[in-house]
C-alpha cells in the first residue's frame, strides 16, 4: 500500500513540513504517555479534528500506531477513539561492561520486553560484537517475525564521538578509537547509534523515571566500569563541544589520592568503586542489585566506616555539581544510589546555601533497566525526529 505521508512533490514544502512536524509531535506524545484518546491528542497538539484524523491514519500506515474504537458510552456525542503506539516496534539495546554484556529489546514508552545479561570476562571488541550479534539473532528468532526492529542503540561506558559513533576511549574495556556503530551494523545488518552509557541512563530517567518533568538535573551513576554522569540544563542535554560533558567520575575528591586510569589522582571513580563495596558485604558483581540492602543492614563496624568514608567523598562531587550547576535535583544511580541509601549523610551540606535551596537528592527509579531504556532512546529519538523519513510505510 502506498503511504499517505507524502515525501515531496505533491504538497507544498511548508504544508509537508508542518505535517511531518505533527507526525513527530503526536508519536512523541504516544511514546511518552502511552495510549491516549484522539481528542486529547488534538487538544494538546492544537490542530483540527480532521487534521488529527489524517495524522493518526498516516501513523497507522507507517505501522507506528493503531486506533481502537471507543467503548459504548451514555454521554452525548461520538466518543473519541483511543490511539496507541504499535506494540511490535522495537529497538535493540546493547550495554557492554567489564564483566558482562547486556542486550535488550525495548518497545515504545520504555517498555523492556526482553533483557539478557551475558557474563563474559572477554572485553575484546570482536568478541563483544560477536556475542551480542548472536544473542540478538536468538531474541529475534520468532517465525514468523514478531517484532519490527528499528535499529540498535549502544550504551558505552566511555567517551563516544556522537557524530560518527566512534568510541574515542573506553579504558575499562580496553577500547580506543573503535568504529563501534559500523562494526555492529556489519554484524547485524541493522542501523546502529552509540553514546556514553551514563548520558543515556540519565536520558531514560529524565523521560520515564526520577527526573521526569525536571528542566535542570544532575545525574551520577556508578557501575562495574566506573562512575559517569550527565547534566540537563533548561531542558537541554549538556553535551560539550565534542559530546563528552558529564564526566563526574573524574571530579577530584581527594587531591593526591589513588591513581586513576585517566592519569590523574584522587578522582571520584578511583576513590569510590563498586568492587570494594561488593567485597565488603560478600557480594559478586552479578548480585550488585542487593548492595543497598546489604550495606544498610550490615552490623559490621568496618562496613559502616567504609560507607561513611565513601559517602563523604561522593558528597564532595555532589557539592561541586550544586555550586556550579544549581540543579533542581541530583539523581543517583547504580552503586551510588546504594551508597546514598545506606548513609545518613546529607550530600548537599557545605555547598553554597542558595545553590542547595530546594534541591532534592533522589535515587534513580528505573533500576537495572535504565541503560536498556536509554540505549533504545538513541534509536527512538531518530524515529521521533521524522517518522515519515525514518522508515517506509508498512
Amino acid at each position: 500500500m502506498a503511504s499517505r505521508v507524502a515525501v515531496g512533490g505533491t504538497r507544498s514544502g511548508t504544508t509537508e513540513q508542518l505535517r511531518r512536524a505533527n507526525l513527530s509531535r503526536v508519536l512523541e506524545l504516544l511514546h511518552q504517555h502511552g495510549p491516549t484518546p484522539r481528542s486529547e491528542l488534538t487538544r494538546v497538539v492544537g490542530i483540527s479534528r480532521s487534521t488529527m484524523a489524517g495524522i493518526v491514519a498516516d501513523l497507522e500506515e507507517l505501522g507506528l500506531a493503531a486506533e481502537t474504537e471507543p467503548a459504548s458510552t451514555t454521554r452525548a456525542g461520538r466518543p473519541s477513539g483511543l490511539v496507541s503506539p504499535a506494540d511490535d516496534v522495537v529497538a535493540i539495546s546493547v550495554n557492554p561492561e567489564v564483566d558482562a554484556v547486556h542486550i535488550g529489546l525495548v518497545g515504545f514508552g520504555g517498555n523492556v520486553i526482553k533483557h539478557a545479561r551475558i557474563e563474559t570476562p572477554d572485553t575484546r571488541l570482536p568478541s563483544v560484537v560477536g556475542l551480542a550479534a548472536a544473542t540478538i539473532r536468538g531474541m529475534l528468532a520468532d517465525d514468523p517475525p514478531r517484532y519490527r526492529v528499528l535499529g540498535i542503540g549502544l550504551a558505552i561506558p566511555g567517551q563516544v564521538r556522537i557524530s560518527d559513533g566512534v568510541v574515542r576511549q573506553a579504558t575499562h574495556l580496553g577500547w580506543t578509537e573503535e568504529p563501534i556503530t559500523d562494526l555492529f551494523a556489519a554484524a547485524t545488518g541493522l542501523r546502529a547509534w552509540a553514546a556514553n552509557a551514563a548520558t543515556l541512563a540519565m536520558r531514560a530517567e529524565s523521560q520515564f523515571g526520577a527526573g521526569r518533568g525536571l528542566r535542570d538535573l544532575v545525574y551520577l551513576i556508578g557501575g562495574a566500569s566506573g562512575i559517569g554522569g550527565g547534566v540537563i540544563l533548561d531542558g537541554r542535554l549538556l553535551t560539550g563541544s565534542g559530546g563528552y560533558a558529564g564526566e563526574f567520575g573524574h571530579t577530584v575528591v581527594r587531591p593526591g589520592g589513588v591513581a586513576c586510569h585517566c592519569g590523574g589522582w584522587g578522582c571520584l571513580e578511583a576513590e569510590v568503586d563498586q568492587a570494594t563495596l561488593l567485597e565488603a558485604v560478600g557480594l559478586t558483581a552479578a548480585e550488585a542489585g542487593l548492595l543497598a540492602d546489604r550495606l544498610t543492614t550490615s552490623e559490621d563496624p568496618a562496613v559502616a566506616a567504609l560507607v561513611e568514608e565513601k559517602s563523604a567523598l561522593l558528597g564532595i562531587a555532589v557539592r561541586n555539581a550544586l555550586n556550579i550547576l544549581n540543579p533542581e535535583a541530583v539523581v543517583l544511580s547504580g552503586f551510588l544510589s546504594a551508597l546514598h541509601r545506606a548513609s545518613a549523610r546529607d550530600l548537599t551540606e557545605a555547598s553554597v546555601a542558595s545553590s542547595r535551596e530546594n534541591v532534592e537528592v533522589r535515587d534513580a527509579a528505573l533500576g537495572v533497566e535504565q541503560l536498556m531504556i536509554g540505549a533504545a532512546e538513541l534509536v527512538f529519538g531518530e524515529l521521533l525526529r521524522d517518522p515519515a523519513g525514518f522508515l517506509p510505510a508498512s
